[in-house]
């Protein structure tokens, strides 16, 4: 495995960052989650691998992700040598002052830490004034149980109004940003991702494989994620006509290499100048091919490729207003 600063912390994660949104009780937000055995199993193979980041979220699963996340890595490796991350947001009062204040603690005890290495906030909050929230975290570092602090999924005009607040009033600053990026959505190339650069902020894009689009020739499949995952048909199935002809591309590339379509597509994002794409693990065999990705490297010719037929997309992931 190899190793980058993220952004402008400190924190130094491994080039392949676990998503924990696959572990948890079935049901109680996915049908085809991880139980606690299985989600350990993967969990322990990530760290045999080298891996050293997890990202959770405090409504993953309602709240069993954290759970499952924290009981195995408190089992299988030492705090200080994992960074974790969870997320804020999809909760009551969203980023208000109160309600980060309030969630810190709760993703605390589930996670059985007295520090989260990077709190991100899940969206953008309409309803409350970003000096507020941005001083909440800052507060949340201060009292030491937030190591650095990240953005996800929003305008590019929001992310960059709350990075100056921060500058202004002298509070810590985002330090990475966790948005919607593969190779059948590219939306966040015109705005978001040259912020990041200019403000030394690092991506950790989720659902950088499309939800397995990118990384089987079929595009969808009968496995219990495939037939029940409406948020994953939202993003993708409406513009599968055009999508798809990306889909064959990486094949095509995958053959050239004698590998894997999966390490072809996170190959892209590295050369995209990602510091560590979240993948959604459900078998460790997945996750033995997702780490290969970290030894491909793609030529300007095969990006190039890659990149020709894409067309612009509808936005997904910035919300345009508060859910109800």
């Amino acid at each position: 495995m190899k190793y980058a600063k993220l952004g402008n912390s400190d924190l130094e994660v491994s080039k392949l960052c676990i998503g924990c949104m696959s572990f948890g009780k079935a049901g109680t937000m996915h049908d085809w989650t991880l139980d606690e055995e299985k989600s350990e199993e993967v969990i322990a193979h990530a760290l045999d691998l080298g891996i050293n980041f997890f990202d959770t979220a405090n409504q993953y699963s309602a709240g069993t992700s954290e759970e499952y996340l924290g009981r195995a890595l408190k089992k299988h490796v030492s705090r200080d040598k994992v960074i974790i991350a969870s997320k804020v947001f999809f909760n009551e009062g969203h980023l208000s002052s109160k309600a980060i204040h309030r969630e810190i603690e709760g993703t605390l005890t589930r996670l059985g830490t007295d520090y989260l290495d990077l709190y991100i906030i899940h969206r953008f909050d309409y309803a409350t004034p970003i000096e507020e929230t941005m001083e909440a975290l800052n507060d949340l570092i201060k009292e030491g149980k937030v190591r650095a602090i990240g953005a996800s999924a929003m305008f590019g005009y929001q992310f960059h109004d709350m990075q100056i607040a921060a500058k202004d009033h002298g509070w810590t600053p985002f330090c990475a940003m966790e948005n919607h990026y593969n190779l059948l959505y590219r939306e966040d190339e015109r705005e978001m991702m040259p912020i990041c650069r200019e403000m030394n902020v690092g991506l950790m894009p989720y659902s950088v494989l499309a939800a397995g689009r990118l990384s089987r020739l079929a595009w969808s499949t009968d496995t219990l994620r495939s037939k029940t995952d409406q948020v994953a048909h939202r993003k993708y199935d409406s513009t599968e006509d055009e999508d798809y002809p990306i889909v064959l591309r990486v094949h095509e590339l995958a053959e050239k290499y004698h590998t894997t379509m999966t390490r072809i597509a996170l190959a892209w994002m590295y050369a995209k100048g990602v510091t560590s794409p979240i993948v959604g693990i459900t078998k460790t065999k997945y996750l033995d091919d997702a780490a290969g990705a970290v030894d491909l490297t793609l030529t300007d010719e095969d990006i190039a490729y890659l990149e020709e037929l894409y067309a612009p997309h509808k936005i997904i992931g910035a919300n345009y207003k508060n859910p109800d």
